[in-house]
Parts: C-alpha cells; sequence; structure tokens
C-alpha cells in the first residue's frame, strides 16, 4: 500500500525532528548497517562524510517530493539504476530499510510511534520498489558501470584539466548530463563530473575536471591521471538537456567548469540546426585568465549567427566591449527580462541557486530552469 497523506505528514514531521541531528543519525544508520550486516562494508569508501550526507539529502528531496509523484519517480528510478554500480542488489534493500527505522526511531524520540513506523514503512516500500525495478530493467540492456581508458589529459588553466575517454562498451548520454567516476586511487569514492562535448561517432568522452582543496578525486584526475589509466563510469543521468521539439530561445549560465555541460549544449544545437532560436551563453569566472573555455565558445560564436557569448569575470574590472564585470546571476538578470526563455545553468551549487532565484525575478517561470543541484 503506498504511503496517504496522512503518512506523508508523519514522514515530514519526523525529518523536521531529525534534520538537526542528521549528521548523528545516519552515522547511527551506517553503524546499525555496518555491525548487522559486515558483508555490506566492503560496498562503501573507507571515509563516509560525503555518503552520509547524500542519504539524508536523499530522503529530504524524496519527502518533498512526494506531491510531484512523476518528478519522484523518475528521480527514484535514476537513483536505482545509479547504486548498480555499488555492487546493490534487491536483497540489500530490506536490510538497509530496517537500520533506517530503527535510526529514525531512535533520533525521532517521543515523535515515534506505531503510526509513524508505519508510514515509514509504506514510505520505504514504495521507494525500493521504484528503485529495484528500475534497476532490474536497466541490467536487461546496460552494464553497472563502464570502463574508460583515458587516452588524453590536457592541463589547461590553474589546475584544470581536460579528459578524453575511450569506454570499453557504448556509452548513451545527452548533451548537459553527467556521469559519476571511480579513480584508481580512490575506490568506491564517485564523483560527478558534466560532459563537454555532445555525443561524438568515435564515441570519446570529454570531461572537464578542476582540482579543488579536499578534493581527492578531482585532484587525483588532474594531478595524477595520465593516458592508459581506466577509470570506471557509472551510467549517465541529469535533466539538463535540450527538448528541441520546443523552438524557445535559450539562455545558458556556465560557472568554472560548469561551463562544460553548456558547451556541449551549444554543440548539439549546432548539430540539430538552431531553427530560429537564440541562444545566450553567460561565462563566469573570477578573473578573465581563469576563461579556459571562451576561445572555444567564441569559435562557435563565429559559426553560428545564432549563438552570442558574452564573459563575466567578478574579481576584475573588464575593457568596453572585452567581457561584463560582477556576479554572473547578479549581470544576466540586469540585462532582462528573460521571458520565455529556457534556462540552463552549471557551476558551484552557490552560483546556481543564486542565478535561479535572480532569472525568476527577471521573468523565466521556474520549471523553465534546468540545473542538476538536489536540494
Amino acid at each position: 500500500m503506498p504511503p496517504t497523506p496522512h503518512d506523508l505528514e508523519l514522514i515530514r514531521s519526523t525529518l523536521s525532528i531529525v534534520e538537526p541531528v542528521a549528521d548523528r543519525a545516519t552515522a547511527h544508520f551506517y553503524a546499525l548497517l555496518f555491525v548487522h550486516h559486515p558483508d555490506v562494508r566492503s560496498m562503501f569508501p573507507a571515509a563516509m562524510d560525503v555518503q552520509r550526507d547524500r542519504l539524508f539529502r536523499a530522503l529530504l528531496l524524496a519527502a518533498r517530493s512526494a506531491d510531484d509523484p512523476a518528478g519522484l519517480t523518475a528521480y527514484l528510478a535514476n537513483l536505482g539504476r545509479g547504486h548498480r554500480k555499488y555492487g546493490t542488489t534487491t536483497a540489500h534493500y530490506g536490510p538497509v530499510g530496517e537500520c533506517l527505522l530503527a535510526a529514525l526511531a531512535k533520533y525521532s524520540g517521543s515523535r515515534w510511534d506505531a503510526e509513524t513506523e508505519l508510514a515509514w514503512r509504506r514510505a520505504y516500500g514504495l521507494i525500493s520498489s521504484i528503485m529495484i525495478n528500475a534497476a532490474e530493467q536497466a541490467a536487461a540492456s546496460t552494464p553497472p558501470w563502464w570502463q574508460a581508458e583515458v587516452v588524453a589529459h590536457q592541463v589547461r588553466e590553474r589546475d584544470v584539466a581536460v579528459l578524453t575517454l575511450r569506454t570499453d562498451h557504448p556509452y548513451p548520454y545527452r548533451a548537459g548530463q553527467y556521469t559519476t567516476l571511480e579513480t584508481p586511487w580512490w575506490p568506491r569514492v564517485w564523483r560527478p563530473f558534466s560532459f563537454a562535448t555532445a555525443p561524438r561517432p568515435d564515441g570519446l568522452l570529454t570531461l572537464h575536471v578542476k582540482a579543488v582543496q579536499s578534493g581527492w578525486v578531482s585532484s587525483a584526475l588532474v594531478r595524477r591521471a595520465q593516458p592508459g589509466d581506466v577509470l570506471r563510469l557509472g551510467p549517465p543521468t541529469g535533466s539538463m538537456v535540450v527538448d528541441h521539439t520546443d523552438g524557445a530561445d535559450l539562455l545558458c549560465l556556465g560557472g568554472g567548469t560548469g561551463i562544460a555541460p553548456v558547451t556541449a549544449l551549444v554543440e548539439e544545437v549546432a548539430q540539430h540546426g538552431a531553427n530560429g532560436r537564440g541562444v545566450e551563453v553567460f561565462y563566469g569566472a573570477r578573473r578573465t585568465e581563469d576563461l579556459y573555455q571562451l576561445e572555444v565558445l567564441r569559435e562557435f560564436e563565429r559559426r553560428n549567427t545564432w549563438l552570442t557569448v558574452r564573459p563575466v569575470v567578478s574579481e576584475e574590472v573588464v575593457r568596453p566591449g572585452s567581457g561584463l564585470s560582477g556576479l554572473l546571476g547578479d549581470v544576466v538578470a540586469q540585462l532582462g527580462p528573460w521571458d520565455g526563455y529556457r534556462a540552463y545553468l552549471s557551476g558551484p551549487a552557490a552560483m546556481v541557486r543564486r542565478s535561479a532565484s535572480m532569472l525568476v525575478r527577471s521573468g523565466v517561470r521556474l520549471e523553465h530552469i534546468h540545473h542538476d543541484l538536489e536540494l
């Protein structure tokens, strides 16, 4: 039986209590799971900080999306397909559910009762069934992961590398999507990276990676990876794709290496033909020297009259005609309104959230703003 509206009220009430102590609740969940089911410990990375955070964010998103069944189903199905790369099987969902409920009961205090437990059992039953069904369907046609050889590694401006990969099997994806990636230097640690080109006839994949502080995977990819190394890729995911039957003008904001999926979208539009639509690209960075992808975009602009590229830097005053100065979202909003546009945002989370808020005030409908931040 699926959760009822009253069940959803109880679930949200529980989460509001647990959220302030989410770190302790999720740590307790994993402790229970590893103590009672030690065989699953090898599926997880040695350092669990990021994994713990992901669990609670997924629960919050599921609870908040309950009023959007189609969106929730798409999110959970994608999660189920992605979990195949960890080695997750149908048999794992039962033990995970029992440990999750035990952790929620402990940290919900007096709010937890038989009615609340039943609500959570119904919700978890629905969540797990959607994930299991999606994983089983995916298993019929795709591997749980792809082996990917590094065939080229080019260091760009300041800790940015462009990696070209060749997979062992065809890798189906759309421009604007991303993959999760595991390196041999950090086993079982998966991190997301967007594709920087539209699908190519030769099947090669291109990623832009910036080494960030405490970024184990990104730093290894920039400073240690070299041609011949083999990585693992999870299935493609992400909703930041263009509907080529729509015809509305596009507004694309890319900050830092977030320009990678924007470049891929521009390339895909060029391949399909703009068919009367215009594409506005705003490329943000702190300094002019950080705009490592600008010449590639300028070349697209020279070949396609429907494309306009505007660099934006936040820590410099630029010469008139060479670019714009200011925070990316603020600059774009000042040049609005953007009524009727379909917006695509990629970059640091704070930039995406701020820009999305600014675009709504500039006339872009919320449902027409696309990005892949989970929360």
